[in-house]
């Protein structure tokens, strides 16, 4: 398969709500991201794409979404290379929640009183890197020091790391979902080789309305770090199935969005317990009334 990368320099509010709207636009892009170039200090949007990509749809998103014309760079990528691995090398270990999240590559041992969960590059969101994961993973850790949850769901678990988290606290069931099917796959393998597979059950599913999940409610925990607009858009059906006095810990929220998401969540009978900020990201614990 011939993939390509699109990029362009924007401001950093630009480069994220691009990387909002193409998330809302599967058949665009395989991977959309938003990151600082060190060296100059501009802001680039950067999307993975099948060969060739759709240019003429970017740049009418673009317009839509920043209001005026952009010029998007395409690029071939050498389909020899693993590209999510190879950025991974030179990552270390992060340490978040009581957690140590690592790689194969780290020769590291592990300090001692940490969890160990190790997570290895994938096609699939979730490497423990970035703020989103380290403010889901803190989070946790501070919802499990009051309660130990029963029933527990991972919304959209990209490699299965929050579920990994949980499998390794709580002696307890998790399921994890996906709209992509890698993510499954991924979270299969992830939970197996940290000795958790058979805690942690995932299904690919879009959104709430799946039959294993209604089945399953309600729950006592909900975990769901993806994007702000969806988390918006799913705030009454993770409503209906939280449990009276259950948790939701939401994240791959921009700071600039969580008073959005938090009134959402009020209106579908969540009360705020804790706002966490990491950057420019924001985690968020609520409790169901």
């Amino acid at each position: 398969m011939s993939v390509d990368q699109l990029s362009v320099s924007l401001s950093k509010e630009q480069a994220y709500a691009l990387v909002d709207a193409v998330a809302e636009r599967d058949e665009l892009a395989l991977t959309a991201s938003a990151h600082e170039n060190e060296e100059t200090g501009e802001w680039v949007f950067e999307a993975t794409c099948d060969s060739p990509p759709d240019v003429e749809a970017f740049n009418a998103l673009a317009r839509e979404v920043l209001g005026g014309e952009v010029s998007f760079t395409v690029e071939a990528i050498d389909p020899e290379i693993n590209w999510v691995a190879k950025s991974l090398e030179g990552l270390a270990p992060v340490i978040a929640g009581g957690f140590y999240v690592y790689g194969s590559h780290s020769t590291e041992d592990v300090p001692e009183g940490l969890t160990p969960m190790r997570i290895e590059a994938a096609q699939a969101f979730g490497t423990g890197h970035h703020e989103t994961t380290t403010g889901c993973l803190e989070a946790i850790e501070m919802v499990l020091r009051k309660r130990t949850p029963s029933r527990m769901i991972d919304v959209g678990t990209g490699t299965g790391v929050l579920a990994i988290a949980l499998a390794k606290r709580v002696d307890a069931k998790i399921l994890a979902t996906d709209i992509d099917p890698i993510a499954v796959t991924t979270t299969i393998e992830n939970a197996r080789d940290n000795g958790v597979g058979a805690q942690i059950d995932t299904i690919e599913a879009t959104g709430l309305d799946h039959a294993e999940i209604q089945a399953r409610a309600p729950y006592d925990l909900v975990v769901a770090n993806i994007l702000a607009g969806p988390l918006t858009e799913l705030a009454p059906e993770m409503g209906e199935i939280t449990q009276s006095s259950g948790k939701a810990i939401l994240s791959g929220i921009l700071n600039t969005q969580a008073d959005g998401v938090i009134a959402a969540y009020q209106a579908a009978g969540f009360t705020l317990v804790e706002h966490l900020k990491r950057k420019d990201w924001t985690t968020l614990i609520l409790q169901k009334r």
